[in-house]
This record gives structure tokens, C-alpha cells and sequence, in this order.
């Protein structure tokens, strides 16, 4: 088994891959990568069990078989070559030599037959979506995701997929997030959570493709297939939380406000505000928004004055600093709106422009009790 690759090239794949590999692994085997051989074809799988990432690279060769290969001390030998043609040969003596220009180098493998075998989804549904609308889905919805190991369906992201749109949401029970896009459609009806990890990876690499993702899943799995990776990962087990039952409809106050501005001011209040609770208190009053922060422990406070077009009831109410910067960070718009009903009632942030045809954007911030 012989084949002949491009340094670089063979670097920007594994690297990808490499994403999937956790740092310390039950098996032994899950800390190589799996090279599959075709003749010109060749095949580079990584997994952790849950995720398994793969990736179809063209190459020089008349060979078949399969290795596993080490992935670490592979990637450290590939990032110290300039770019130039690498020759892979398997030996007898189970190791594998890479002869460059100026050299070899000879790693032990494994036998192909002992990776774990992606799962093969029989009969799955599948739904077609452009990739950079995957990518801002993605990116819109992942940072309101939570990390509590006992609410497992709220770690992830719900996708749901109907013939009206798609909607993605995410949220941890403080924060929520809901975007949806009405210009891509599905055939039918699905909804699955996909894990955090597998979403990152994918993050990573759909922004620099224009193709579209094609996107198959079942009770328990799902595959992405777009250029020449193909990620497969377990879904998360579950029911999603009816998010639709906590967004507040009726929300007669309404705060119009310039994003960068309102950010800046409360990231500097912020400053100033409790350790614990991150406690920030908005008090609008006509065309005037009070942002105030105290810790009484140690005696700081900050207050800064904003004009904004306010209409609605004089009202105080507190949020968590850290959600609020984190939402109107992840906003593009140069305005957003506030609306607000009761000062123990949800806030609800959404951009005024900015957006695509088609595309919508909610953010949910749940609001801390104030003490007068």
C-alpha cells in the first residue's frame, strides 16, 4: 500500500478531523486516523464513537488497504513541512514511512479492521440547506446552549424542519435563542437535537463553502455530506422543551436603540456591577434609558444615561449583564429592539435590520429580580 499527497493539503484535512478526536480516549484506537485506500481515492476518518468525521481526498496511487495511523504525532510531523509531494508507504514491519525531500520517518499503525464503523442511517429522511445558512444558524444559536450535564436536550441544538421553513433554537433556561429562515424549506415534518461538539466542527468549516449541505437523519442519527467531508454523530436522546410556551406574546413596551452603543454602555456598567449576579438594572422612561450597577459589598456603582425611542409604560427591570453582552454581541443590526411586558416577565431582543430576506431572529433574556 503506496500513496502520494501534497503536504499542505494533507495538513488542512487532518487538521479538520483532528477536531473530532478527544484528548483522552477509552480506546486506544480512537487516537489514530483512518486511512482508507482506493486507488486515486483515499479516505480519512476520525471518531470519538459519538461523532465520525471523514474526509475524501484526491491523491496519487494505484493501491488498496486501510491503516490507522496516529494522529498526533502525525499532524506534529505534517506542520513542520514546507509544501511538498509525501510518499506514504506501508511496510511488512507494521509502520508506515513518510519520505519527504529531505528525509524518512517510519510511525507504527494499527489495523484498519480494529476503527469503529461509521453508522449507515437505512432509509433516512433528508432535507437540502445552503451552507452558510447552516453556518449562521449554527453561529446564532450554540452560545445560548447549556452546559448542564443533568438537562442533556438543553446542551444541544433543536433543528426543526418543516415545508414552511426551518428553525433552529437554543437555550439554558436563562437565555434563548430561536432562528429561523422561511427561504429554505423541507419536504417534511422532523425535528432531532444535535450535540454541541459535532456543531463546532461543522462551524468551523461551512463558512469557507458556497455548497450546499445535504443533511439525512433518523431516530438517533444524522449525516452532513457537503465538498468531501461527511460527519456523522448520535443525536441527542429526548424532548425538546416547548420553547414557544415561554416566549411572552402580548409585550406592549418597546425600547428602540443603536446595538453598539447600548453594548458599549452596559459592558462599562457591567464593570461595576455584584461578582455573582452580574445584576444590571434598565430604567426607561420616555426617551431616556438609565443603565445602573452597584455592589454594595464593595461600594462601586456606575450609571450611564442613553436617548433611545421608547414607547410604553416608565418601567425598571434587572438583567444578567453577561446574557445581555452575549446576545448583542451575536447581533449584526446597527439597531435593535427591546420589548418588554412586566418587570418579572422575559425581555425579548430582535434586530430591526441587517437580516436576509426570509430570515428571523429572536433572543430571549429571562430577567433578575430587583432589589429596591
Amino acid at each position: 500500500m503506496k500513496f502520494i499527497v501534497s503536504s499542505s493539503y494533507l495538513l488542512k484535512q487532518l487538521q479538520v478531523l483532528g477536531s473530532v478526536i478527544n484528548s483522552s480516549n477509552t480506546l486506544p484506537i480512537l487516537d489514530n486516523f483512518l486511512f482508507q485506500l482506493n486507488n486515486n481515492s483515499l479516505v480519512v476518518s476520525a471518531s470519538d464513537l459519538e461523532t465520525t468525521m471523514s474526509a475524501t481526498l484526491e491523491i496519487d496511487s494505484k493501491s488498496q488497504g486501510s491503516v490507522a495511523v496516529p494522529a498526533k504525532l502525525l499532524l506534529e510531523i505534517l506542520k513542520t513541512f514546507p509544501e511538498q509531494p509525501l510518499t506514504f508507504t506501508v511496510e511488512d514491519n507494521n509502520t508506515i514511512e513518510i519520505s519527504s525531500n529531505s528525509g524518512k520517518y517510519a510511525l507504527a499503525y494499527a489495523s484498519g479492521d480494529e476503527f469503529p464503523k461509521a453508522v449507515v442511517l437505512d432509509d433516512p429522511s433528508s432535507t437540502l440547506v445552503p451552507a452558510e445558512v447552516l453556518a449562521t444558524a449554527i453561529t446564532k444559536t450554540i452560545f445560548a446552549a447549556g452546559n448542564d450535564d443533568l438537562r442533556p436536550v438543553m446542551s444541544g441544538v433543536f433543528f426543526q424542519f418543516s415545508p414552511e421553513g426551518l428553525i433552529f433554537v437554543a437555550t439554558d433556561a436563562h437565555k434563548l435563542v430561536k432562528y429561523s429562515r422561511t427561504d429554505v424549506k423541507a419536504s417534511e415534518v422532523a425535528d432531532f437535537i444535535m450535540p454541541k461538539k459535532p456543531l463546532n466542527i461543522l462551524k468551523g468549516i461551512l463558512g469557507t463553502s458556497d455548497s450546499e449541505v445535504k443533511i439525512e437523519y433518523n431516530e438517533s442519527n444524522a449525516v452532513f455530506s457537503f465538498d468531501n467531508y461527511m460527519l456523522v454523530c448520535r443525536l441527542i436522546d429526548g424532548k425538546y422543551p416547548n420553547y414557544e410556551a415561554v416566549i411572552p406574546k402580548e409585550n406592549p413596551n418597546k425600547l428602540h436603540i443603536d446595538r453598539t452603543q447600548f453594548l458599549s454602555s452596559v459592558r462599562r456598567v457591567a464593570i461595576f456591577s455584584n461578582k455573582t449576579t452580574h445584576q444590571i438594572r434598565l430604567k426607561i422612561a420616555g426617551t431616556e434609558l438609565n443603565i445602573s450597577a452597584e455592589d454594595i459589598d464593595y461600594s462601586n456603582k456606575a450609571e450611564e444615561r442613553l436617548t433611545c425611542d421608547y414607547q410604553g409604560d416608565d418601567m425598571q427591570i434587572g438583567f444578567n449583564s453577561r446574557f445581555l453582552t452575549e446576545m448583542l454581541n451575536n447581533l449584526q443590526s446597527d439597531e435593535i429592539q427591546l420589548e418588554m411586558s412586566l418587570p418579572n416577565r422575559a425581555g425579548i431582543l430582535t434586530p430591526i435590520d441587517g437580516l436576509d430576506e426570509g430570515e428571523v431572529i429572536t433572543m430571549l433574556v429571562m430577567p433578575v429580580m430587583l432589589n429596591n
